[in-house]
């Protein structure tokens, strides 16, 4: 199949900025988003393009006087769709003791944990700080027998090394796009762990109260801050918060939120402006 690669350039660029530009334009028939500063890029089939429509929605940021789009479209050929996202997709080796590679990736140092995916356009191609310092954070703990959550799992890269270092089965993650379920899915059952993981397509209001020693949310702020009441209602008493996929300028207002419940920072880490924070429930 044959696909239109969409870049909307954004001014200036924010991640938040770039989830607005989804949510205008995700009701069109695009199949994957990569968020690559300062660009949106967004893959379509080239049959189900339309740049006027396109344009329609994008009208919607012209008088906004927060920040800017203007978009490009290139042609991207079925023969080198996946050599593009090989290209798009480097391993990750965390502290020397964890790899995520794809089956393309040769000749790499074996580690403790071996995680091998399929990438999935934009589950798993970008965004390696966030990644990083997630699997980094999990691999300072001990997970056996842990009750572990998974919100917004992409390629499920999270679940799976959390069921490789010894969790309770079932591990639960969840998302609310198909194609990561489905790319979830396809990549525990490679990783012969789909006996200890099981994937949900939802929110966060699928998640149960009182549940679980360990959330995992690698999102952006705006769905943490939203959503952090009813991941701290996941927890079990004393229960552990792991949170990634934000600037380090935005703590303040997530500890803030936090706090209200029951939520203290036990210790924090960034990466390249990224940081990860570790939660703790208190009541």
């Amino acid at each position: 199949m044959n696909y239109i690669e969409v870049w909307i350039e954004i001014k200036p660029f924010s991640e938040d900025y770039a989830e607005q530009v989804i949510a205008q334009i995700e009701e069109l028939p695009f199949e994957s988003f990569m968020i690559e500063e300062p660009f949106l890029k967004a893959y379509i089939p080239e049959d189900s393009f339309s740049s006027q429509d396109l344009k329609t929605l994008l009208s919607a940021f012209r008088h906004n006087s927060e920040f800017s789009v203007s978009a490009q479209s290139h042609f991207v050929k079925e023969e080198n769709w996946n050599a593009l996202w090989e290209s798009n997709f480097s391993p990750i080796v965390v502290e020397k003791l964890c790899t995520v590679k794809a089956d393309f990736h040769k000749n790499l140092p074996r580690t403790k944990y071996n995680i091998t995916i399929m990438p999935k356009m934009a589950f798993g191609t970008g965004h390696h700080q966030t990644t990083y310092l997630m699997m980094d954070a999990i691999l300072e703990e001990n997970l056996k027998g842990l009750k572990v959550l998974d919100v917004g799992c992409g390629t499920g890269i999270l679940s799976i090394l959390a069921a490789k270092m010894g969790a309770e089965p079932q591990i639960h993650a969840i998302d609310i796009d198909h194609l990561a379920v489905d790319s979830t899915n396809e990549n525990i059952y490679k990783n012969k762990v789909s006996k200890k993981v099981t994937c949900l397509l939802g929110d966060a209001s699928v998640i149960q109260a009182a549940r679980y020693n360990l959330v995992l949310a690698n999102i952006n702020k705006n769905i943490i801050i939203s959503d952090i009441e009813t991941y701290s209602r996941a927890l079990t008493s004393a229960g552990r918060l792991f949170l990634c996929g934000f600037y380090t300028e935005d703590i303040p207002a997530i500890l803030e939120e936090g706090a209200k419940y029951g939520l203290e920072l036990v210790s924090l880490k960034s990466r390249d402006n990224w940081a990860v924070l570790k939660l703790k429930k208190s009541i």
